[in-house]
């Protein structure tokens, strides 16, 4: 008897078993209706093999006319799970399209062939998506002035297929529109319906679409060896959102191109640290464009003064003659002042052995270090000049806004924060600014800007980036300030206000170097081992009641901290001393080391309720 081993998206390590009907024809990689528990769930077959079915329920139905996925593809799902420390089965449920032809007959399905090396019956489909191992080149990742139009061009000039990942939506829209120029392209996204996204993937896997475009979700796409896979904006968090998988899509378009002979090519303004470490060690190659037209950076000392107002003269001035030439203005807040600094020196609070900032609980008037988890009562005095002035004090868009009006009365003003607001507000407050002379914004109201679009672009206190209590304080502003100059038409005007204007950051921006802001962010990474030179995972306990989450927290610690080349800081409270979160660092096997310690946990046990949950390799520290 044909037995099936299927994967549910259920929070499980093993497949379940099933009986396939007589007269069925099945092969690995289609999905099925099956029963689990009291309900029919959609799984994907992993595996087939003959064996005793005594006892086992026969499958339902069959969902795929044929394998949306060959060998090369589910091992490297399997490999997405085991980084995650994710199931196999949510795995997939994330990274395949809605199913093509529900209820299909088995005669739709093809038929399964050997073995695989891998213990996975080998198929064969109409597209040339199976595809063993191969040699590939290093991938290139693409900087400068005109990447994406240099990936475009390099998409339409190659032969074979080409998958471009985007961060969101909005991007695999406008690449789908630039794509369509060069043939027809399979968007494989969440900005189409379902049955598009099938059809699209269908049409990937015949080879009558030979471009595709689609988010993180479109990961697994068919691709022949020899085809292009790219990412766009790699050092994007979008590429890394909230749910299983939890991997960076970075890490899975590397791991991919390596396995199957594919040609990876990356782009970005401000690389990630991880991607320009790779570059620097060899294993990638920088492929530079030409540099593009810099803005007057003007660097304005802002200690001891922005209490009452938030411009400088420098900036005030800066947007009047803006607004005088007919140009728009764009005058960048944070929203986060969840830290301390002083407003006389401008050093922030850190940690004395993570050197990150600490942060700031206004409620409890502590210092929590969100890495080591160490709490200190507030300081009364700076500990770099002695001086009194300590705040989270900072200027918001609300209070930003309202300063603006003031001083311009006769201009078109808006406030823009994309990333707060949803639906209908959403769409009004984007209307707005688009029509505004002088928006407010946080760091996403970038996007409303095309490059060399701005007269000004002005940070009213950056330094609230740097007092973040994350390790990335610093790449992220980088990227922000980089974005905004890129943003400036020539001739225009970057300015800072900072309490801290000597920092690197700056500096590297302002001379529109690249090389030195790496240089001094990877010697810090390196000092206090952050990545890319270890990893780091995050690993937060909840239960019912304090004390079980407490206790839970601590048997959780104690096994973390028995494992081997693990480095464990003692439980920290979370989400209002709701939850406990242990911060864990390793080398490049760390997901497997967790897995091994946290593996008794992972089996039901006694009078234990609870939930822990792993992110390695975090791109956004949490709160």
């Amino acid at each position: 008897m044909t037995l099936a081993d299927v994967a549910f998206d259920v929070p499980l390590d093993h497949p379940f078993s099933y009986r396939v009907p007589s007269g069925w024809t099945l092969a690995v990689g289609q999905r099925v209706a099956a029963p689990l528990g009291r309900a029919e769930r959609v799984g994907v077959v992993v595996g087939l093999r003959d064996g005793d079915a005594a006892g086992l329920k026969p499958l339902t139905r069959v969902l795929d006319p044929a394998p949306v996925l060959d060998a090369g593809g589910l091992a490297l799902a399997g490999w997405i799970a085991e980084q995650s420390l994710s199931s196999l089965g949510g795995t997939l449920a994330a990274l395949l399209p809605p199913a093509r032809s529900a209820g299909a007959r088995s005669g739709d399905a093809i038929r399964s062939q050997e073995p695989s090396r891998t213990g996975h019956p080998r198929f064969k489909s109409a597209s040339p998506s199976d595809t063993e191992p191969g040699e590939s080149p290093k991938p290139d990742v693409l900087i400068g002035m005109g990447r994406e139009r240099r990936l475009l061009e390099r998409v339409a000039a190659a032969t074979a297929a080409a998958l471009v990942i985007v961060p969101d939506v909005e991007a695999a829209g406008r690449w789908a529109q630039r794509l369509d120029k060069h043939g027809p392209v399979a968007r494989l996204d969440s900005g189409v319906d379902d049955a598009t996204r099938a059809g699209a993937w269908a049409a990937l896997t015949a080879g009558d679409a030979r471009l595709a475009v689609g988010t993180r979700s479109a990961l697994l796409g068919p691709l022949p060896a020899g085809a292009t896979l790219a990412l766009v904006d790699e050092h994007e968090a979008a590429h890394k959102p909230p749910g299983p998988p939890r991997l960076h899509s970075r890490d899975v378009v590397l791991e991919r191109a390596a396995r199957a002979g594919l040609d990876a090519v990356l782009t970005s303004a401000t690389p990630s640290v991880e991607t320009w470490w790779r570059a620097d060690s060899g294993r990638a190659r920088l492929v530079t464009g030409e540099p593009a037209p810099w803005p007057d950076i003007q660097l304005a000392d802002t200690r001891g003064i922005l209490r009452r107002e938030p411009l400088t003269p420098g900036l005030a001035r800066t947007v009047r003659e803006a607004l005088a030439a007919g140009r728009r203005a764009l005058l960048l807040v944070s929203r986060l002042t969840s830290a301390l600094a002083c407003d006389e020196c401008g050093a922030v609070v850190r940690c004395p052995e993570c050197d990150v900032a600490l942060a700031y609980t206004r409620a409890a008037r502590t210092l929590t270090c969100r890495v080591c988890g160490r709490q200190t009562p507030l300081p009364e005095t700076c500990p770099g000049c002695r001086g009194r002035r300590l705040s989270p004090f900072g200027w918001n868009a609300e209070r930003v806004e309202h300063a603006v009006r003031r001083r311009f009365p006769r201009a078109r003003v808006a406030r823009y924060d994309p990333d707060a607001t949803r639906g209908a507000k959403a769409e009004r407050q984007r209307a707005e600014a688009a029509a505004a002379e002088i928006v407010i914004g946080t760091r996403g109201a970038l996007r409303l800007f095309g490059p060399a679009s701005l007269g000004v672009a002005g940070f009213v206190s950056p330094d609230h980036f740097l007092r973040l209590p994350d390790f990335r304080a610093g790449e992220r502003l980088f990227s922000l300030l980089w974005a905004a100059a890129e943003r400036v038409l020539p001739g225009g005007g970057l300015v800072v206000q900072s309490q801290t204007p000597e920092h690197y950051v700056f500096a590297a921006c302002a001379r529109q170097d690249l090389g030195a802001f790496y240089r001094q962010e990877m010697k810090f990474r390196g000092e206090l081992g952050y990545p890319p030179f270890r990893r780091l995972a995050i690993v937060t306990v909840t239960a019912p009641a304090a004390a079980e989450t407490r206790r839970l927290g601590d048997e959780v610690a104690a096994a973390l901290a028995s494992a081997t080349a693990l480095t464990v800081y003692p439980p920290a409270p979370a989400r209002r001393d709701r939850a406990r979160r242990i911060v864990v660092k390793g080398h490049a096997d760390l997901a497997t080391r967790l897995a091994e310690a946290l593996g008794d946990f992972r089996r039901p046990r006694p009078k234990s309720r609870g939930i822990i949950d792993v992110e390695v390799d975090p791109v956004e520290w949490p709160s």
